[in-house]
């Protein structure tokens, strides 16, 4: 073939070593730029192009189209080359079998990244990866197009690949940027909306074909392509609520979360429908949960995951929203419109962990690129997925760049940091001999917990009103104390131990609970520990968990009693609050993300009477002072009644920043408890102010009517003391007038 085609070339010179033309052929060559684009000749310059299954290619003036010359076919099919006279700014005249195409060439294009850029993606410190590295749509030179860039350090060879070549690896080869391990390539007339893949030669001369770590848009799955982002600015319209964001993210604010599954909440048509985008959900989601009297929403993770069953705890795109609900700019509408309608936008965030699919970050270049190397370090038995290294700094930077891009590109309020634990320690849920110490010997992932103190210290400071949120199971000390003090710097820890005890107790017949009553009070010793956050979260819902009202025991009116009392008790005591979608109204079938919730329950008095209690707790918990002022002030909580197991009676006083108490009584058996003494810090005329057994509740409506008085007899350590009616199953609040 070779001998075949020089008969046509007059100018051997034009050619490449043997060694170069096989490799250009094979897809192999790890430097393009050495051989294409235009290069110094003699008394001129030579170019060279590559386009496998071109016709002919013909050079062009630039600005005016004039034929400037033919390009010869050498060596191999699919390489032209010509001497030009001079390197004055050209287009590519190529035809196809299919047709012709007018196009600039991408290897006229000088080095696109910034030696700053290259420097502090080596670093792992830069903070503005996603308008770095992925496709950026942009002009270079007056001509628009789409540079791509890809850290890929130990890759032999990385190509773009798309429709736009056919997915041909050979066409768009693209530029080894040393030491920093990037590949460049400027793309001209590509634009938003194309879809792409990295086809990348690895380390050991495999082929794969990778999504674009940095995407800022995917393809919906069950496709897997990235996808060139449009950057057209959103208009944001919330600077007022991001002005305050501030004030009301502080410890003394009222927080009380909706967790949501975007995807199947509501959808079109009932189980089976269609998923709502993210304008519908403009249009439903947030007016409910304003009316519901939430502050905030928490999603979770919406970034791009090839499994819905992961319900997004599995992300292959770190810095893309999922295309199955629209596109990144419908995701910027619902945070704005959220901050419009004085809501808080959380996301989950997922640093612990990414699956394992093909075309994702596993074993990206042919190494353990994003991962630890080795399975005790790298591999989570539990979920099947990598581990990422966080002590690599490129990763750690790409981690930390993520976390920066939803909180500053998408304006989110905050990230719950999934995980937490599993980061935290090297054996976590490893059995002996099946984890590697850390340099000390220890259990605990330097790595990790230096990434977390970054992480915090960072959004704090390049964020500020942002806050950050950890999911810990554990008892790892200092999670929400200041990283100047050893902590790790997070606003808020989930208090997984409340979630646990208390619902093992109000999961236990009344018969039995003064056998458990420590379930209710032991939470309180450790209450002021950290900054927490009361969670009933997706996970206490789900595999084989049953619904939150299927897991009270007794009758289908007792069920409803227990629950909201239960639900009454966390939002009097210590702590924001979060609560999933459906427990607002006792959904009873388990969750399950593959169909919408059952909203027709609403239509039921037992359902809309819970849904009302949440509601209205919401209005109380964000209107009196003393439910939310000291969450995290042990001064801001007093037991008044503990030790009642008999009667499984609590009672405890909650105080404003001012000193004003409030006093909430809980009586967990069905038994009403009439003429119950209980002390109060203050003499006068108590009102009852919430009662959890209300009729508009669908309680028996057994309470405390009109003003009550004091008598002169201290009690339970009190100044003086009331004589109340508690109603079976219920709890309530009274203030003094």
């Amino acid at each position: 073939m070779t001998e075949r085609i020089a008969k046509h070339v007059v100018d051997r010179a034009l050619w490449v070593s043997a060694d170069d033309a096989e490799a250009l052929a094979r897809g192999t060559h790890a430097d393009p730029f050495a051989l294409l684009g235009i290069h110094d000749f003699d008394d001129g310059s030579l170019l060279r192009v590559y386009l496998p299954g071109a016709l002919g290619v013909d050079v062009v003036e630039r600005d005016s189209g004039t034929l400037r010359c033919h390009l010869s076919p050498i060596q191999i099919p699919g390489l032209f080359a010509a001497r030009l006279p001079h390197t004055a700014p050209y287009r590519l005249h190529i035809r196809w079998p299919s047709g012709e195409q007018d196009t600039e060439d991408p290897y006229s294009f000088g080095l696109l990244l910034g030696e700053m850029d290259l420097y502090l993606i080596g670093e792992g410190n830069h903070r503005q990866l996603g308008h770095c590295l992925g496709a950026q749509a942009m002009e270079i030179d007056g001509i628009s197009g789409v540079r791509f860039a890809v850290w890929a350090p130990n890759a032999r060879r990385v190509s773009v690949v798309g429709y736009f070549n056919g997915w041909d690896g050979r066409r768009h080869l693209m530029r080894l940027r040393h030491p920093a391990g990037v590949w460049e390539l400027f793309v001209p007339r590509l634009g938003p909306g194309e879809a792409y893949k990295y086809e990348i030669l690895d380390a050991h001369g495999a082929l794969a074909l990778k999504a674009d770590p940095v995407a800022l848009a995917t393809q919906m799955p069950p496709h897997t392509a990235s996808v060139v982002a449009d950057p057209t600015p959103f208009s944001w319209h919330d600077d007022d609520w991001l002005a305050r964001r501030g004030e009301l993210h502080e410890p003394t604010r009222p927080m009380t979360v909706y967790e949501v599954h975007a995807a199947s909440w509501r959808k079109h048509g009932g189980d089976h429908g269609e998923l709502y985008h993210w304008h519908d959900l403009i249009e439903h989601l947030i007016p409910y949960v304003v009316e519901m009297g939430f502050t905030h929403v928490e999603l979770l993770p919406i970034m791009e995951h090839p499994f819905g069953g992961s319900w997004g705890y599995q992300p292959l795109s770190q810095f893309a929203p999922s295309g199955r609900f629209g596109n990144p700019e419908d995701f910027a509408a619902f945070v704005d419109a959220c901050h419009l309608a004085g809501l808080g936008v959380i996301l989950d965030w997922v640093p612990a962990h990414f699956p394992t699919d093909a075309h994702g970050l596993a074993r990206f270049d042919g190494t353990a690129l994003y991962e630890y190397e080795h399975p005790f370090e790298g591999f989570h038995q539990d979920w099947d997925t990598y581990i990422y290294n966080l002590g690599r700094r490129e990763v750690h930077g790409f981690m930390l760049a993520s976390a920066l891009h939803w909180l500053r590109h998408f304006h989110v309020d905050a990230l719950r940091v999934d995980a937490v634990a599993s980061m935290l320690y090297r054996n976590y849920s490893r059995n002996e001999g099946e984890w590697i110490p850390n340099q000390y010997g220890g259990q605990e992932n330097l790595e990790a917990i230096d990434f977390l103190r970054h992480l915090n210290d960072v959004v704090a400071e390049e964020v500020p009103g942002a806050v950050v949120i950890a999911e810990e199971s554990t008892a790892w000390p200092g999670v929400t104390q200041p990283t100047a003090e050893g902590g790790l710097g997070f606003a808020y820890k989930w208090n997984m131990g409340w979630m646990h005890d208390t619902l093992q107790y109000i999961a236990t017949d009344p018969l039995y609970r003064s056998y458990d009553h420590h379930n209710m009070t032991f939470p309180l010793v450790y209450a002021f520990s950290e900054r927490f956050v009361l969670p009933i979260s997706h996970d206490e819902v789900v595999h084989g968990k049953g619904s939150l009202i299927n897991k009270m025991p007794g009758d289908e009116w007792q069920r409803f009693a227990n629950l909201r009392a239960y639900l009454s008790v966390m939002w009097t005591q210590p702590g924001k609050k979060l609560l999933f979608m459906g427990c607002e109204f006792g959904q009873w079938r388990e969750w399950s993300h593959d169909r919408e919730l059952d909203w027709s329950l609403l239509g039921e008095p037992r359902h809309a009477g819970l849904h009302d209690l949440v509601r209205d707790l919401n209005r109380l918990y964000c209107e009196l002072p003393a439910l939310h002022e000291r969450d995290t002030d042990s001064s801001g909580f007093t037991w008044v009644v503990g030790d009642d197991k008999a009667n499984s009676v609590f009672a405890w006083l909650r105080w404003s920043a001012e000193g004003a108490p409030l006093l909430v009584m809980a009586n967990m058996t069905p038994i009403t408890r009439y003429d119950y003494g209980v002390g109060v810090p203050l003499p006068g005329t108590w009102q009852e102010v919430f009662n959890s057994d209300a009729e508009r509740y669908g309680g028996a409506n057994i309470g405390n009517p009109g003003e009550l008085t004091t008598r002169d007899a201290p009690l339970h350590g009190q100044s003086a003391s009331l004589s109340l009616t508690l109603p079976g199953l219920a709890a309530v609040i009274l203030q003094p007038c």
